[in-house]
């Protein structure tokens, strides 16, 4: 079995502070700048599962540090280096506290909040009719709030502004990199057969007061992508889409009766579903990409993240 990385506990020089979240381990390195390791571990329903996953940290580094460079003429972003293909270090930022999430298809959450038969969300109002996987016609945004713990809470631009949790000047912008950022992730994924289906994006205000992108960019975590080979045939059937994301692993929970709430218990990850799970990844990986995924060795992958961020520091 694969060896996988699922927490670091560094000490780097002029380190002042330490955050885990769902994935990645982030070191504050005097309040100038942050170490980003993005950990094998994987997260659903907001609930970190057990078992981590070969090459995900490796991959969704190098699918965001490839889109972040991909996107700099639209938005300033967070990245200064990468010297680890786990490792992104780059400037601190304070994070605003909402994720921007931008949806193009009824699909997902949203899906199953509109059969439920709400019909706005996130102070978004959607017509009556509209079936799952089916189009916006033009994306809709739908935030959320950033939960240190527990779950992500939906949240409309109004309220955003009524608790004053960003400036509407700010929210505007933010807006703005959004719709952009978007659009031009949908065209990189088209011109490699792709939908981007929705994503998410988190943006903070640097020391110069700028505000750049910060995080992952069009990940398979924090994206959703469908084929667009067979997607109108499969729409008109009411047949569920081949897409590459992380919602074969929501979907796989809830077939076993998980979906991170209190007291269910996470159905048990073995050998072939956590390969089934790596695959998916080096398939999107290649996939959106058009890179061959080139795996490294993964014996002592904490000796090895550690010594190339300490060769730039």
């Amino acid at each position: 079995m694969l060896r996988t990385i699922t927490e670091t506990n560094f000490e780097f020089p002029n380190q002042k502070s330490f955050y885990r979240g769902k994935v990645r381990d982030v070191y504050n390195i005097n309040d100038e700048y942050l170490i980003m390791i993005a950990s094998d571990r994987i997260s659903a329903f907001d609930v970190v599962l057990p078992k981590g996953i070969p090459y995900k940290g490796q991959i969704l580094n190098q699918i965001a540090n490839k889109f972040l460079d991909e996107t700099e003429d639209i938005c300033p972003n967070w990245k200064i280096m990468s010297p680890d293909p786990n490792v992104t270090i780059g400037r601190y930022c304070e994070i605003y506290p909402i994720e921007m999430i931008i949806r193009g298809y009824l699909v997902g959450s949203a899906w199953r909040t509109y059969k439920s038969g709400v019909r706005i969300i996130c102070g978004v109002e959607l017509p009556d009719g509209m079936k799952e996987n089916q189009k916006f016609p033009v994306p809709i945004i739908t935030p959320t709030t950033k939960a240190k713990e527990g779950h992500d809470e939906d949240i409309s631009e109004e309220e955003i502004l009524k608790q004053g949790l960003i400036s509407k000047e700010e929210y505007e912008i933010i807006k703005k990199y959004t719709c952009a950022l978007f659009e031009r992730g949908t065209q990189i994924a088209k011109d490699k057969g792709l939908i981007l289906v929705d994503t998410k994006y988190e943006f903070g205000k640097g020391k110069d007061d700028s505000i750049y992108l910060c995080d992952e960019i069009h990940t398979p975590d924090s994206s959703r992508y469908f084929y667009i080979e067979g997607f109108e045939d499969r729409f008109k059937k009411c047949k569920s889409q081949k897409q590459l994301s992380k919602e074969f692993v929501r979907e796989w929970l809830m077939s076993e009766g998980f979906m991170g709430q209190k007291d269910q218990k996470i159905p048990k990850m073995n050998v072939e579903k956590i390969a089934e799970i790596s695959g998916r990844y080096v398939e999107l990986y290649e996939k959106i990409t058009g890179d061959k995924f080139l795996s490294l060795h993964t014996f002592n992958i904490e000796k090895r993240i550690e010594e190339n961020i300490l060769k730039v520091l």
